[in-house]
């Protein structure tokens, strides 16, 4: 019998609850910084070095975090269900709690990649990228992130994956985050969608999506009771 798929979409709230800062904090900071100081083409080019430390103490703080719950169970329904996720979030924590399918749709905080061309991607061996760290083309090396104003190259893979979906969940994201937040728009008519969320959305269309007002690891331990047990 063939296996249900199912796509979860992660978003900051998952990791949290692993200690990770979320991106914007009630003063619209991000770890005392503006945001687009931090993240965006603009704020690389004004200051590449405060960029860099940024992502280097990002990079430290998520090496000291370990997977929650939340991580575990969706880990855990891959014995039951061919499981893809999709996060919005830049850590590892899904892979080091053994998903095996995840899209990074906003990059990856272990990677580097070239200033010169965006298709050379590398693995990093240390927690830093230094002023002076350069690609094989001999361009300054950078985050390999997605940051304002820049495309997000794995979204059509996005799209596709959730257009096949039998059941879509959305957990630690407010579906406030776009393009992101579009993909829900796109899980055909029989698919069933999950919304885990201690307080919904008010500004989202939902539409045909069951709510679950509970945090993240609590919700996907209902879900979970719920879905094996069908």
């Amino acid at each position: 019998m063939k296996r249900k798929k199912i796509t979860v979409l992660t978003g900051a709230g998952i990791s949290a609850e692993s200690g990770i800062a979320t991106f914007r904090g009630s003063d619209g900071l991000w770890e005392g910084h503006d945001i687009m100081e931090v993240a965006s083409p603009e704020g690389w080019s004004k200051n590449r070095a405060l960029v860099l430390h940024f992502y280097n103490e990002r990079r430290k703080a998520a090496k000291k975090a370990v997977p929650n719950r939340g991580h575990l169970i969706l880990a855990e329904l891959e014995k039951d269900f061919d499981v893809t996720i999709i996060t919005q979030n830049v850590d590892n924590l899904h892979e080091r709690a053994g998903s095996s399918n995840i899209i990074h749709l906003h990059g990856q905080l272990f990677q580097s990649r070239s200033t010169l061309d965006e298709h050379l991607i590398y693995d990093m061996k240390s927690d830093e990228i230094n002023i002076g760290d350069k690609c094989e083309r001999g361009s300054q090396l950078r985050p390999n992130i997605v940051w304002f104003g820049e495309d997000v190259p794995l979204m059509e893979t996005a799209i596709e994956i959730t257009e096949q979906s039998d059941i879509f969940i959305v957990v630690g994201t407010s579906l406030q985050v776009y393009p992101a937040a579009n993909l829900i728009h796109f899980t055909p008519s029989h698919c069933k969608s999950y919304l885990i969320d201690p307080k919904a959305p008010e500004n989202a269309d939902l539409r045909n999506i069951e709510i679950i007002e509970k945090g993240g690891s609590e919700g996907l331990q209902q879900l979970q009771r719920i879905l094996t047990k069908n």
